[in-house]
């Protein structure tokens, strides 16, 4: 399956890895244990990339995970929203089964 990107999500990224310069190889996507519900998202900016990394490549966007991550991660789309004055990724994650209220963690 992989990770995707929405178009909009794409185009911010890119924004910001233009403004980087060469120092970026891509998105770096993972999970961390944390939150209510016992996992969360993670985003940085990757350096490079490892060898244990899968690579993604969506609207000319690299998306870097680590196959630890991948489990948890797979067949999920990144989106870019704006809501009101809000603004921020949205993971479309299918493997989620629960969330918690504040939104900011998961289980699978």
């Amino acid at each position: 399956m992989g990770i995707t990107l929405t178009e909009k999500a794409a185009s911010h990224v890119r924004k910001f890895l233009e403004g980087r310069g060469n120092g970026a190889a891509g998105l770096r996507l993972g999970v961390k244990t944390s939150g209510c519900s016992g996992m969360a998202y993670v985003l940085e900016f990757a350096e490079k990339i490892e060898a244990e990394d899968q690579v993604f490549e969506d609207h000319g966007v690299k998306v870097i995970i680590d196959s630890k991550s991948l489990l948890y991660l797979d067949g999920t789309e990144l989106d870019f929203v704006k809501e009101g004055l809000n603004e921020g990724f949205q993971f479309n994650n299918p493997n989620v089964k629960d969330a918690c209220g504040c939104g900011e963690s998961f289980n699978v």
